[in-house]
């Protein structure tokens, strides 16, 4: 049992580290794709957070729109010369009501993004 507790820690502790966000993104020609703008390129982005009892304690921040759209999705399409993201769609886990039993003793919510970066 003592060395399931310090393994568990010591795996929250390496994603603590590392983080638990994901960004990939695809350069694309101007012409090739319909955006509000000039394309740039395309982006996805994912985010895991790890909670506990029910979601209602956050180890690690993450898993929600605001880390994945604000923080990793506007951030990448900066760094490919992007002025902005058109966000072509949005997805999270519900952390709420009924869905706060899936969180159990410990829960990873998850959030995924993805957008066409414009100038």
């Amino acid at each position: 049992m003592k060395k399931l507790i310090v393994s568990l820690i010591a795996v929250l502790a390496v994603m603590a580290l590392f983080g638990c966000n994901t960004v990939k993104s695809s350069k694309v020609e101007a012409g090739d794709l319909v955006a509000n703008g000039t394309a740039v390129s395309v982006i996805t982005a994912d985010s895991a957070g790890v909670t506990l009892i029910f979601h209602f304690i956050p180890i690690i921040s993450g898993g929600d729109l605001d880390t994945v759209i604000n923080k990793t999705l506007v951030a990448e399409a900066k760094a490919v010369g992007a002025n902005r993201v058109q966000l072509t769609s949005a997805m999270t886990q519900p952390r709420g009501g009924i869905f706060a039993l899936a969180g159990g003793i410990l829960g990873f919510p998850m959030a995924m993004a993805s957008g066409i970066a414009v100038k």
